[in-house]
């Protein structure tokens, strides 16, 4: 997601994570929750991930005891979003498009070791470091890569700056 701001959801993650559920969010924005506060946050985990496209994936995953449960939608998680605006998050349901969601778009962001910043407990943000002898990832590389194996065909981000500094010369 973009934004998490919202108190009552803060509140249920909180709660969910004294429980022992383990919480990772990918919140490109800003995010009131805190990480890691021992006695109320220590299985949260958040990323951020800033590169070249501001666009982030709005998918909700929830592990749901083994029968994964995915949303996608618009909506942030904040109080404007769901009390003043008319927002929809509508279920993934095909099994199939589940994986894939889980396995080529969730699991690379997880994985990000180039692009990717952890919160810390106060509030601010560390750059992860990939451990020796491990692949770099940069999600939004990999992203795109995985959409051309899929038959998604443009041209590299290169050629496209290219062709737009040209057009502004003519």
């Amino acid at each position: 997601m973009n934004a998490l701001v919202d108190t009552k959801i803060i509140r249920k993650l909180y709660e969910a994570s004294r429980a022992g559920v383990r919480v990772d969010l990918l919140v490109r924005g800003i995010c009131c929750l805190r990480p890691g506060v021992p006695g109320t946050s220590e299985n949260i985990r958040v990323i951020s991930i800033l590169d070249r496209f501001l666009e982030h994936s709005r998918v909700y995953y929830f592990h749901n005891g083994g029968n994964p449960e995915i949303y996608s939608g618009s909506a942030d998680w904040m109080p404007r979003n769901f009390k003043k605006r008319a927002e929809i998050l509508y279920p993934i349901e095909n099994t199939e498009v589940k994986a894939r969601i889980i396995k080529e778009i969730l699991m690379t962001y997880l994985k990000d070791n180039v692009k990717a910043r952890l919160m810390q407990p106060d509030g601010s943000y560390v750059r992860v470091k990939p451990k020796e002898g491990v692949k770099l990832v940069r999600s939004q590389s990999a992203l795109i890569a995985i959409a051309r194996e899929g038959g998604v065909k443009s041209p590299p981000y290169e050629e496209l700056v290219k062709r737009s500094a040209r057009k502004s010369l003519e």
